[in-house]
């Protein structure tokens, strides 16, 4: 069947995957937590690094109150006292602590020439964690190492994933025999494991974190990969593009690559999710994303010891179901995707 437009064919998906209702939520879902990732310093009230000591594990909704005094250390972020009053006296300014405890401070060592840049009264959303930063800051903050892991990762594992079952199920004979070897073996260590060992070997970081999990996520798409290859390979279309001399690289990126969309869409959305499954995983065993960076995974972590004393439930709460949230949207905005390209049904659409 012919289109007089090649865009027509992705006009349709779209058009198709609007009607899912299940794929426009995970859709609003996914743009919504990728623009409070990317706007993170602009939607966090706090740095999700400050730390405030002396409001470790406080309740949501809760008002601080603090003076900002210049800090030599790092000039660029000032230095936060917790205070219960103050009062402007003179060139100085004389003020309580949470203690009761009385001091003065010269104006000159604030943050700025006015109450309004080096006082403040901050308000935490979601309460604080037992350093004393903002929760809420910290998720935001924690949305953008999610997707950022989970798309390089993910992507990573698409093209070594691609590229070997590609090879495989065109090629058939010895090339299959070997891949798919390499494939077996790698399928057979548990993924959990097997990222946990390459990140011992890599070393902890944020790069280490993507390298460690794409390697350990391309099985899935070789098999599929290699399966529509193997499928695809005597079809009509790709007997005719070898008889009119194409070249095995034309007719793979070509003419069999785009006839695999839809299956690499799905696993590719499953793993997107999985990628950030493995990254919180990681995080809570302390190998992956390391401190100060914010986390889900070490979120839970941190907040973990706190729930036998029965108090900081959020602490674990929050990241968990913004684990759970992103997780769900990616794989309703997978599933429809899935059904959008399907060729068969952009056929029936388009007849």
């Amino acid at each position: 069947m012919a289109y007089s437009d090649s865009s027509s064919l992705w006009v349709l998906a779209w058009k198709r995957l609007l009607r899912n209702r299940g794929a426009t939520i995970g859709l609003v879902l996914l743009v919504l937590l990728i623009v409070l990732a990317i706007g993170a310093p602009i939607f966090a009230p706090m740095d999700p690094t400050v730390q405030v000591l002396e409001y470790a594990i406080k309740p949501p909704f809760f008002r601080g109150n603090v003076l900002l005094r210049t800090n030599p250390v790092h000039p660029d972020r000032p230095s936060i006292i917790a205070i219960e009053s103050y009062q402007i006296r003179g060139d100085s300014v004389e003020y309580t602590d949470l203690l009761g405890r009385t001091f003065r401070i010269h104006r000159r060592e604030l943050w700025g020439d006015s109450p309004s840049t080096w006082h403040a009264e901050p308000l935490y959303l979601l309460g604080t964690d037992h350093f004393g930063r903002d929760v809420f800051s910290r998720l935001l903050y924690g949305a953008r190492v999610a997707l950022l892991v989970g798309l390089i990762a993910e992507t990573l594992a698409i093209v070594i994933g691609v590229a070997i079952g590609a090879l495989a199920g065109y090629f058939r004979g010895w090339v299959d025999d070997v891949l798919m070897w390499l494939t077996n073996v790698v399928w057979s260590f548990p993924t959990v494991l097997l990222v946990i060992a390459l990140s011992v070997i890599l070393g902890q970081g944020l790069w280490q974190t993507f390298v460690a999990i794409g390697l350990s996520s391309w099985v899935d798409i070789a098999r599929i990969v290699r399966g529509q290859f193997l499928a695809l390979r005597s079809v009509e279309f790709v007997q005719a593009a070898r008889a009119l001399g194409y070249g095995a690289g034309r007719i793979i990126l070509r003419h069999l690559l785009p006839n695999t969309i839809g299956p690499i869409v799905v696993v590719g959305t499953a793993g997107f999710a999985t990628a950030i499954i493995l990254e919180a995983s990681l995080s809570f065993l302390g190998l992956g994303i390391q401190p100060p960076t914010p986390s889900w995974g070490r979120m839970i972590q941190d907040g973990r010891g706190y729930l036998y004393v029965g108090e900081g439930l959020g602490l674990v709460l929050y990241p968990s179901i913004a684990i759970a949230v992103a997780v769900y949207a990616i794989n309703l905005f997978g599933d429809g995707l899935r059904d959008a390209l399907d060729p068969r049904t952009l056929q029936r659409g388009n007849s």
